[in-house]
């Protein structure tokens, strides 16, 4: 699945581990682990205002070349984003996630045009682009996140896309633990948005690994769910196979239609370059009423 409509962000090169993007007016160099193949141009004739270097023990550092902006914003469609390079090499934004805001506003669209207004549950939520997506399409999102940072930032994003105040809810906390107490709670949730890390620790010093523990806390989420309208798990980590998230969510959520897809951003000489993977799980009723005609969709390009 290609992100679709960006104008404000583009890859200009990509290879030897790197990637060259332009974000609207400011350029940066990034690794990426993806582009394994040789570098398809010459990075050293483009003067990027910023690239990003790893150290020895992991972490790494941006050089700045050339003055650049603290923070901007980038468009896609009518929303914007805020965008800052951080000490992870992220910028806060992910444009290869335009593919899963572009499937999941429509559902949400269409039951507000019914007088709708699903509760969607939007774990490990980040910077918040889904979830200003979703809330300004109609939506009610109870977005959360451990790092109250990324939580301020959600909440900037919100405010700048205009999305209604009643439509949003933020919370800092654990997410299993937060998933835990709200199922004793007796709450539900129309909808789910997970975006799990490959490898993190809390504050209590559990470990959380990919592998070993998606498959529990997507059995414990769909206790949530009271009549489901759909179920998005992101994946970033490598080796995961787009099959492997589409066998979860099969497992445990009620029938209905399943699509699992990797995520690309369209870069040079007609490539594309590789981002992670998706699974997305849609009711039956929801799925007929996008007129897809197969249970299982098989992945596409857009």
């Amino acid at each position: 699945m290609l992100a679709p409509d960006w104008n404000d962000y583009k890859i200009l090169g990509s290879g030897d581990g790197l990637k060259l993007e332009r974000w609207k007016n400011v350029t940066l160099l990034r690794p990426d682990p993806q582009a394994i193949w040789r570098a398809t141009v010459d990075y050293g004739k483009f003067d990027c205002h910023a690239r990003y270097e790893r150290d020895r023990n992991g972490g790494g550092r941006w050089i700045v070349n050339k003055p650049m902006p603290e923070q901007w914003t980038v468009d896609w469609r009518k929303y914007s984003f805020y965008v800052k390079p951080t000490g992870f090499k992220h910028t806060g934004l992910f444009p290869e996630q335009a593919v899963n805001w572009d499937k999941l506003s429509a559902i949400v669209r269409e039951k507000a045009a019914r007088g709708e207004k699903p509760r969607i549950l939007n774990l490990f939520a980040y910077t918040g682009a889904s979830t200003a997506v979703l809330a300004e399409s109609g939506a009610h999102v109870t977005h959360v996140d451990a790092a109250k940072g990324m939580v301020d930032r959600a909440r900037q994003n919100c405010a700048l896309n205009k999305a209604p105040t009643e439509n949003t809810r933020f919370i800092i906390d654990d997410c299993k633990k937060f998933v835990a107490r709200e199922i004793k709670r007796g709450k539900t949730y129309d909808a789910v948005v997970m975006d799990p890390p490959s490898y993190g620790r809390g504050a209590s010093g559990e470990v959380w690994r990919m592998e070993d523990d998606i498959f529990d806390l997507v059995s414990l989420t769909a206790k949530l769910l009271d009549k489901p309208t759909f179920f998005l798990i992101n994946s970033y980590t490598t080796g995961l196979q787009p099959q492997t998230i589409a066998n979860i969510l099969t497992l445990n959520l009620p029938r209905g239609a399943v699509q699992a897809y990797e995520v690309c951003l369209p870069t040079e000489r007609d490539i594309a370059l590789p981002c992670g993977c998706s699974g997305l799980w849609q009711s039956s009723a929801v799925h007929t009423s996008r007129h897809t005609s197969s249970a299982v969709a098989p992945p596409s390009v857009m």
